[in-house]
């Protein structure tokens, strides 16, 4: 008997699991951000996908009395998961990105170099928030040249080759290392991306939301702007998704190692 168990024993201890957690707290931070990173952009794209792939088409379908059964219990939950998943994969991205920005720092330091890690950060939020306001003032018109889907995917193009152009520009000295700069180039469309979640495409479709149950319950006229408001929401939906085929290699947690 002793004897069988010996050897199962042993067959276990080979070819069973072996997971060793790192013992240092950072560590296992930087994990866990990696990890609820990955989950909840996960989350963010595959409703961006849902809504411009499946959503739009299907709407379009609908006659009025039953949009406005469906659209706002639909609507209401699925742009709470778009924005609660967008805001938890930038937070998380940016966290560990900040993690990078600052062991880079440090180690420049002790080489003796002079390195700001408040510098990389400030012209981050800077150079991507202003991208965010041009590409939003691009919508602003609604009419002409405008409301030309493959006029704004090429700004929106334009703009943020430009943008990369001078992030890199900014921070080039000598310190920062690869990862630094690819993350910093697409977190900054990720950060873009969240501004037009929270300030565009949410402000609007609560309108719309409230609107159309309205009219379902009460009859209440949709007004007249609901339709340039949705056309606005939809091109910032479609330049989002657009945005969200950035390679791999310039999103938050994939960026090279290599200095």
């Amino acid at each position: 008997m002793v004897s069988g168990i010996m050897p199962s024993a042993a067959l276990v201890t080979i070819l069973g699991p072996n997971i060793n957690f790192p013992q240092d707290f950072n560590t296992n931070f930087l994990m866990a951000l990696r990890w609820i990173h990955f989950l909840a952009g996960i989350t963010w794209i595959g409703l961006l996908y849902f809504f411009n792939l499946v959503n739009v088409p299907f709407m379009k379908g609908l006659d009025a009395a039953t949009k406005g059964k469906v659209l706002p219990d639909l609507m209401t939950r699925a742009l709470w998961w778009f924005r609660m998943s967008a805001a938890l994969t930038v937070l998380a991205g940016l966290a560990y990105w900040g993690n990078i920005v600052g062991a880079d720092a440090h180690n420049a330091v002790i080489l003796g170099l002079s390195a700001s890690p408040g510098a990389v950060m400030g012209s981050f939020f800077l150079i991507w928030t202003i991208v965010w306001g041009l590409l939003y003032a691009c919508l602003i018109p609604g009419k002409g040249i405008f409301d030309k889907g493959a006029f704004i995917g090429v700004v929106y193009a334009v703009v943020v080759a430009v943008a990369a152009w001078l992030f890199l520009s900014w921070n080039n000295h000598g310190w920062e290392s690869n990862r630094l700069l690819a993350i910093g180039i697409g977190g900054g469309i990720g950060w873009v991306m969240l501004l037009n979640v929270w300030g565009v495409i949410w402000r609007i479709q609560k309108k719309i939301i409230r609107w159309t149950r309205d009219n379902a319950a009460n009859g209440t006229p949709i007004p007249e702007q609901a339709k340039a408001m949705a056309r606005q929401a939809f091109l910032a939906s479609r330049a989002k998704c657009s945005s969200s085929w950035a390679p791999p290699a310039t999103t938050p947690c994939s960026g090279s190692d290599e200095g």
